[in-house]
């Protein structure tokens, strides 16, 4: 059996092929992928060849969110033919000194869907076709689209970071940065309860896809960074940032307009870059790394399928396999684009 698929040979060098796929073996299924979008990071490997010390060394099939449909199932696997599915891209091994005392997420040896941490490479999910184990599918809702269910990935990001800042319940949250991560934060902090949402970022576009999601005041710092200001009177207004941006000024910003004990959940990645110490200090300020999930997935393939959580407001465009380059192209521009996913 052949599949069409797209292959990232190098920094700009995406082309469309046709590669074979095998029949699934015991606990694993044949999936029909049907949606799957362009996160940042194969963003990063399409324009830049990676990101920090991730680079693209071998041939590598991106896309770590999707949804598909269930083809065929080989034994002693309970999902039947027709059934959508958000597929989970983490697999962690199970047996390493993290994954044995609940750290997953820092599994020694973990394989992660169209990633290029490890080599030879791990390989993604922008294929027509694909064999998965049977436990990385989560069936959806009836009357959720394979669009929406491709989202439950990014989800999970968010939710995980969510779990990183505490109570959120009646806080005032800050959010830098409304890209899709941002956007999807906005809405996780909706859906704990925040007392407020703040969202900052460059681009209009990005601005009203979270107001979109449930943000109570935007504010673009291209063009008004003054607005800021008001927050930083009195030591700071913010209990809560998730930092999404990852770009210096926003990190600045958030640290001058946050209040003193409070929690800043670094969500965006970058490389190194310079922060103010003697604010963190001054500020007593507790500040969280987060990365990836574990269990958060299946909540939000729960959240996505009930619609608690609307993803559709970040979903700005979808495009065939066979214009994987200009998919690519689109998402990288974010006066235009949010989630840019492609269909199968």
């Amino acid at each position: 059996m052949q599949t069409r698929l797209a292959r990232l040979y190098q920094k700009g060098d995406l082309r469309v092929e046709n590669d074979s796929v095998p029949a699934p073996g015991p606990g694993e299924v044949l999936l029909k992928m049907a949606a799957a979008g362009i996160c940042g990071s194969d963003l990063h490997y399409y324009q830049d060849g990676g990101f920090g010390p991730v680079r693209v060394r071998e041939p590598i099939i991106p896309g770590h969110e999707a949804s598909g449909i269930v083809s065929q199932a080989g034994e002693a696997v309970d999902l039947t033919a027709g059934t959508l599915v958000a597929v989970n891209p983490s697999q962690p091994c199970g047996h390493c000194e993290y994954c044995a005392t609940g750290l997953p997420i820092h599994c020694l040896d973990m394989r992660f869907m169209g990633s290029a941490m490890r080599l030879p490479h791990e390989q993604g999910m922008f294929r027509e076709w694909l064999v998965v184990p049977a436990r990385q599918c989560f069936e959806v809702g009836a009357a959720t689209t394979a669009a929406e269910a491709a989202c439950s990935e990014p989800l999970s990001v968010c939710l995980h970071a969510a779990s990183r800042a505490g109570e959120i319940s009646g806080k005032r949250v800050l959010v830098t940065g409304a890209g899709p991560i941002g956007c999807l934060m906005v809405a996780a902090a909706r859906y704990h309860d925040a007392a407020e949402i703040v969202v900052t970022d460059l681009a209009d576009a990005a601005l009203a896809r979270a107001k979109a999601v449930g943000a109570t005041r935007t504010i673009n710092v291209s063009r008004d960074a003054a607005a800021l200001a008001e927050f930083e009177a009195g030591k700071g207004y913010f209990n809560l940032v998730f930092e999404c941006s990852a770009a210096a000024p926003a990190i600045r910003s958030a640290i001058a307009a946050i209040r003193p004990r409070g929690t800043i959940v670094q969500v965006g990645v970058t490389g190194e870059i310079p922060i103010p110490l003697n604010a963190i200090v001054g500020k007593e300020l507790h500040i969280h790394g987060t990365q990836r999930f574990h269990e958060e997935f299946a909540t939000a393939v729960e959240l996505i399928s009930s619609r608690k959580i609307d993803v559709r407001p970040i979903i700005s465009h979808s495009l065939p396999l066979e214009e994987a380059n200009a998919a690519f192209t689109l998402a990288g521009d974010r006066t235009a684009a949010c989630k840019v996913q492609l269909t199968f």
